[in-house]
């Protein structure tokens, strides 16, 4: 483990900042709290600008879940930072209201779905690593399944 660089209770706020601005940040806001070299993990899935490190590529993310669903939210329910990990317990939240896409890792599109007007909400846990005030890493546990059953993709 890396020594921490942050606070636990500026780390927690990092965190929390850095989820609300996937719902309705602005690049400048992703800019400012995430570091120029920053990795989501997550990205393997999403479109290819979303796998750039930094702030380009997390606001890519934020702008493709956003084109997949309104009213797009995370209640975060417990947060706990410890040394420069911040562990956030989620409900992800939203309206079906545009393609639901999913991609290969070489960057082709393997998910098209039309949009349902379907509501769904589903709890997430998020992983990030902070250090000198930025978070540089993130990654998380998503209950996919459980989003697909309710936007009817299952039978």
């Amino acid at each position: 483990m890396t020594t921490p660089t942050t606070q636990p209770a500026t780390a927690v706020s990092l965190a929390r900042a850095q989820l609300a601005s996937m719902a309705n940040g602005t690049f400048d806001d992703f800019a400012r709290l995430v570091a120029p070299d920053a990795r989501n993990r997550e990205a393997a899935t999403e479109p290819p600008a979303c796998r750039e490190p930094g702030p380009a590529g997390w606001y890519a993310t934020a702008l493709w879940l956003r084109g997949m669903f309104s009213d797009l939210r995370w209640d975060v329910h417990e947060a706990i930072a410890d040394g420069d990990l911040v562990a956030l317990h989620t409900t992800m939240r939203g309206v079906h209201t545009g393609r639901y896409t999913k991609y290969a890792p070489d960057g082709s599109l393997v998910v098209d779905r039309p949009p349902t007007g379907r509501t769904f909400a589903t709890t997430q846990s998020h992983w990030l690593r902070v250090a000198d005030g930025r978070i540089v890493e993130h990654w998380a546990n998503r209950d996919d399944l459980g989003v697909a059953m309710q936007l009817g993709f299952l039978g």
